[in-house]
């Protein structure tokens, strides 16, 4: 995943017991890996893993960290040992390679002084606030997709249901790490407020006065089981992908009073913080009667859409979102592509599966339809229409599709931002379209 390239010695980690062990500036092999590891990856040189695919939790945060990660090798700790000196590239295709030893190669460096802007609009997506201002300095129109699971999930760490009933949690562990992790706020509750504000407000503040746009939580059931406290509230569902996730959630009994912490998060980070650069994202909404429900419950916690300059988006990555996009326009400000579950639900596949992954495919005709129909649709309403899902960042020719298609704004990991600008600039060239303000200018 990405687009870079890393030498170290090889760390096999077996499980967390021996996280502790793993040193800073190694490369780190695993089956999979998961949230908890993520301070260890954070000092990885690079990410080598059995299984997991483009959307796991080792590519997803390898791309973040801006590090090179090898997925769904099914070998790696059986093949590369402790200690061996390997080198991992992401520079050359489609497919991850890990050479024995270290190889040589070169750096390319690009002078952004000088760095003209597309029409187009390039953003970025992310989700760690702790390079947020590192990221904000490579030449970008703002934050396609800032999202909410991470900083829950490596800030936070505790299911929001579980911070305000903390009654229904029996294990006495759990329970004595929801309260050292929550003793310094008024009340649990207040603790998801401040630090997913927090979070978000620092995203926020780093691409100030830029747009950032923050998708409200769409975990999945199993992933929010895994969470302190989680399973207490979460069923246990056959393909959690299809299941209890994204808008469904905001105003279910399951799950409102959960929703309702978010809005509060949301609330400060625009009104306390003064940040109203941020816009909301409402992720899965499967009907229009749902999104009608969600916005009348984000009306209800403070967060009307127009007031105070607040806009709300909806991510485009149903078909029938797709299908209905004149009646789900009438009700949001713009559609963001989610091509990661467009292409899932457009090809009937399930893109957590290791055995059918080959089937999924961003460059299908078929998705590409359904991307063109989006676009079209927004533009006919009069919407943004942008992207924000992988595609763009992995596919150069995606890219020069959506710039055909004259979308409006295309969020991409900032390690392929600078790469898919320039690409950028040379298609709309060959179109006659002309270029914005330089990126010092802005």
């Amino acid at each position: 995943m990405g687009t870079r390239i890393a030498t170290g010695r090889a760390h096999v980690i077996p499980d967390v017991a021996h996280l502790s062990e793993f040193r800073p500036g190694e490369v780190l092999v695993a089956d999979i890996t998961i949230p908890d590891w993520g301070p260890v990856m954070k000092t990885a040189a690079a990410l080598v893993t059995n299984r997991g695919g483009r959307t796991c939790h080792a590519a997803i945060v390898a791309r973040e960290l801006g590090i090179p990660a090898v997925v769904s090798t099914e070998s790696a700790t059986e093949v590369i040992r402790n200690g061996d000196s390997v080198t991992i590239s992401c520079a050359e295709g489609d497919v991850g390679k890990v050479y024995t030893g270290k190889i040589p190669f070169d750096i390319h460096t690009t002078d952004v002084t000088e760095f003209q802007r597309p029409r187009t609009r390039i953003m970025m997506n992310l989700v760690n606030p702790e390079l947020a201002f590192q990221s904000s300095f490579i030449p970008n129109d703002g934050v396609g997709l800032a999202c909410m699971k991470f900083i829950i999930n490596e800030y936070i760490q505790v299911h929001p249901m579980a911070l305000i009933h903390p009654e229904k949690i029996t294990d006495s562990h759990e329970h004595a790490a929801i309260e050292l992790l929550t003793h310094g706020s008024a009340t649990p509750a207040d603790f998801f407020i401040e630090r997913l504000s927090e979070g978000i407000g620092t995203i926020a503040a780093a691409f100030y006065p830029k747009p950032v746009v923050v998708r409200m939580s769409d975990f999945k059931t199993n992933e929010y089981a895994s969470l302190l406290g989680g399973r207490y509230f979460e069923p246990v569902e056959e393909n959690p992908m299809l299941g209890f996730r994204g808008a469904s959630r905001y105003t279910h009994p399951n799950y409102a009073e959960g929703f309702a912490l978010e809005c509060a998060s949301m609330r400060r980070v625009r009104e306390t913080m003064g940040l109203t650069n941020v816009k909301l994202m409402i992720p899965f909404c499967r009907r229009v009667e749902e999104g009608e429900r969600v916005l009348e419950a984000l009306g209800r916690h403070g967060l009307r859409r127009g007031e105070n300059g607040l806009e709300i988006y909806m991510m485009c990555e149903i078909p029938n979102n797709v299908v209905q996009v004149d009646a789900f326009a009438r009700l949001f400000d713009g559609l963001s592509i989610g091509s990661n579950d467009l292409t899932q639900l457009t090809l009937g596949v399930d893109r957590d599966s290791e055995i059918v992954a080959f089937d999924f495919d961003e460059r299908d005709p078929g998705v590409l339809e359904m991307i063109r129909l989006a676009v079209e649709g927004a533009r006919r309403n009069e919407r943004h229409s942008g992207i924000c899902g992988l595609a763009p960042s992995d596919y150069p020719e995606i890219a020069e599709y959506l710039v055909n298609i004259g979308i409006d704004s295309i969020s991409l990991n900032p390690d392929a931002v600078l790469k898919t600008t320039l690409h950028v600039l040379e298609v709309e060239k060959r179109l006659g379209i002309q270029s914005r303000e330089l990126a010092s200018h802005i």
